[in-house]
């Protein structure tokens, strides 16, 4: 047996221990039920945390290897080489390991929906499972993960790697953005925090594991490989930390509860284990940069530590929480995910906070990485421009407020708050992000090629750059059609009910009003670099374009008779402006404002940019004609001296 093989199965045993020991402490063993309830018996209980530890430690080591494959370990061709080649395998058996135990632990689930034995099932029974958003969630992990698999033994391209590490990480969202969490009160903010918890502690401990392995092999690839990983590490700290602290916050009922009950006493375990965690890694990165060496023994004892804080995660999942899942107890605290806000007044609408955990991610992440990348333009003595940088963090702080700030308080009760909130994150945000350059700013800051030859962070972003699909949607036409377009589509139809009456409804739609919004914008400002280079006069045709339709568009809502997404609005029954075509006519009059007055000064600064372009090219033309002492004038002159002596010449 080789020490890889020894110390993997070490790691599953430490974790499986301190899985069974906090299910135990933590009352989420599996308990006796009094005589004459339905049992689906001890081996559906305890089956279910054991195939989740499983699923959750394979899940990381194929996102670890990937990791391992396409960024850590430099090589100096397009296609991995060497130990990435082993590294790729392994994460394709991971995958289906991944896979298969998806499908297995399946079973055990709806075993204990119906509270049966496996045995007894009926087909009826796991096809409606399959049916729910929990068994759609286990099905859809088990799909990725076959995907993952089968793709990784297909390709040894790195980019190709890179877009099956992405499948790999979109496929730990569906169990994240279900079950335990989604029930709780603040159900975004819940869910949303949850998700990133699990994508920073599998790129984390992961990256660990595949880095530990490499070791193992002696590598002399293993050096650049932990410089690289140190950066991926302190960022998936930082996530993993705040994340964790955000989810704890939403499950906890106050402060008490935190020593008061057993999961607070569980979660202050997890935050225990989380600072040992760092201060190894910490460590660890002191102890190579001084003396170069001893990764492995420090490694291997984080790993262990890692695998009980895993152990322990999956028994908190277990653990019932002091907010219960029954906390929206009203139909409208469940359409809402939480409970109906007062009347609006200004100060509510300008100091309210909302838990969108989109909104608070996409703050949150843009903020840092953004302020990161400045950062490191200073260190290394390059200037960035402070106006690019206000800039940003105005657009940044239009988006908060839109989403988690008062504003996006309600714009899940009142139609003219939500198109006010539309507007300002696809018509005003992002002006301001587009003119923050962050294209720009990520093509300095990335991580270059260690190597001649090598493949990137930031060369795969200027191959997608150059790609087809980009040089396809910026277009000057298709961020018109997607700006204009997705507005009739979406709300003089039944999408946007369907989008309202559920709960990844109004993430999905502020996702999209950004993309679009942010998309149209960058064609038409053109500050950052762009496969397509679209002169003053196209820019200013797109925006002629696409004024009269959105004109027309909030016209129509505001002359409209028919209340968008009446049912969702009679299932609020909000005790406030009860008037729902009047609340939408505002609406329509927000859209006409919010979005023609942006449109109209970016057209004159657009014809401003034009004027400034001919100028300079007038300038440019000059200092030719001076270098040239005035030949093409001279040219023109004597052609119409030679026509003034000779008449119009006739052809021959």
């Amino acid at each position: 047996m080789t020490q890889t093989v020894r110390d993997t199965a070490a790691g599953f045993v430490i974790a499986g221990l301190a899985l069974l020991f906090f299910l135990v402490v933590g009352g989420g063993a599996p308990q006796p039920v009094p005589e004459g309830l339905p049992d689906p018996g001890g081996l559906v209980g305890w089956s279910i945390p054991f195939i989740k530890l499983v699923l959750d430690l394979s899940s990381l080591l194929v996102v670890g290897f990937l990791v391992a494959a396409v960024f850590l370990l430099p090589s100096g061709e397009p296609e991995v080489q060497g130990l990435s080649v082993q590294a790729t395998r392994l994460a394709s058996r991971w995958a289906a390991v991944w896979s298969i135990g998806s499908l297995v632990y399946f079973i055990p689930k709806v075993a204990d929906v119906f509270a049966k034995p496996m045995g007894s099932l009926s087909y009826a029974e796991v096809s409606g499972y399959a049916g729910t958003s929990d068994g759609r969630a286990i099905l859809l992990q088990a799909l990725g993960a076959a995907l993952v698999a089968i793709a990784a033994r297909w390709t040894l391209s790195i980019r190709g790697l890179a877009a099956i590490l992405g499948l790999a990480l979109a496929t730990l969202a569906p169990i994240a953005l279900t079950g335990h969490a989604a029930g709780s009160g603040s159900h975004d903010l819940a869910t949303t925090s949850l998700f990133l918890h699990v994508l920073g502690v599998t790129l984390w401990v992961g990256g660990l594991a595949a880095l530990g392995w490499v070791a193992m092999r002696g590598s002399k690839r293993l050096e650049p490989a932990i410089t690289r990983y140190s950066s991926l590490a302190l960022w998936a700290f930082v996530i993993v930390g705040v994340s964790g602290v955000v989810n704890a916050t939403v499950r906890l009922r106050s402060f008490g509860d935190v020593f008061g009950e057993t999961y607070g006493q569980l979660v202050v375990a997890k935050v225990v284990a989380l600072v040992l965690l760092g201060v190894f890694g910490q460590r660890q990165r002191r102890r190579i940069a001084a003396a170069g060496g001893g990764f492995l023994r420090i490694a291997v004892v984080e790993l262990f530590l890692m695998g009980a804080a895993i152990g322990l995660a999956v028994a908190l999942s277990r653990t019932p929480t002091p907010v219960g899942e029954d906390v929206l107890k009203t139909p409208v605290e469940e359409l809402l995910g939480g409970p109906m806000p007062d009347a609006p007044t200004i100060m509510r609408l300008l100091w309210g906070f909302a838990g969108n955990g989109v909104g608070l991610a996409i703050v949150g992440l843009g903020t840092a990485l953004y302020l990161r990348g400045v950062w490191a333009m200073r260190r290394r003595g390059d200037a960035w421009p402070v106006g690019r940088t206000l800039s940003w963090l105005a657009g940044m702080t239009a988006v908060a407020w839109a989403t988690f700030g008062g504003l996006g308080e309600y714009s899940h009760v009142l139609f003219s708050a939500h198109m006010a909130s539309h507007m300002l994150l696809s018509m005003v945000a992002p002006i301001f992000l587009v003119l923050g350059a962050p294209v720009t700013l990520a093509l300095r800051t990335l991580p270059g090629p260690r190597q001649p030859g090598e493949v990137s962070p930031r060369s795969m972003l200027l191959v997608f750059l150059n790609s087809r699909y980009s040089t396809f949607i910026t277009h000057p036409l298709v961020g018109p059609v997607l700006f204009v377009g997705s507005l009739y589509g979406l709300y003089f139809t039944g999408i946007f009910e369907t989008l309202m009456g559920n709960h990844w409804g109004h993430p999905i739609m502020e996702l999209h009003f950004l993309a679009v919004g942010t998309l149209f914008y960058y064609v038409l400002i053109g500050i950052d670099p762009s496969p397509r280079n679209l002169q003053p006069i196209a820019r200013f045709g797109m925006l002629l374009v696409t004024v009269p339709f959105h004109a027309f568009f909030a016209i129509a809502v505001m002359s409209s008779n028919t209340v968008f997404a009446l049912d969702y609005w009679k299932a609020l029954d909000r005790p406030y402006r009860t008037d729902l075509l009047a609340d939408q006519y505002l609406g329509g009059g927000m859209a006409w404002a919010m979005g023609e007055i942006p449109l109209v000064l970016v057209m004159i600064a657009i014809l401003f940019q034009w004027f400034r372009s001919d100028t300079r090219e007038a300038k440019r033309y000059d200092r030719a004609e001076d270098r040239n002492e005035d030949a093409a004038l001279e040219a023109y002159n004597a052609r119409l001296r030679d026509l003034a002596e000779h008449g119009r010449r006739r052809e021959p």
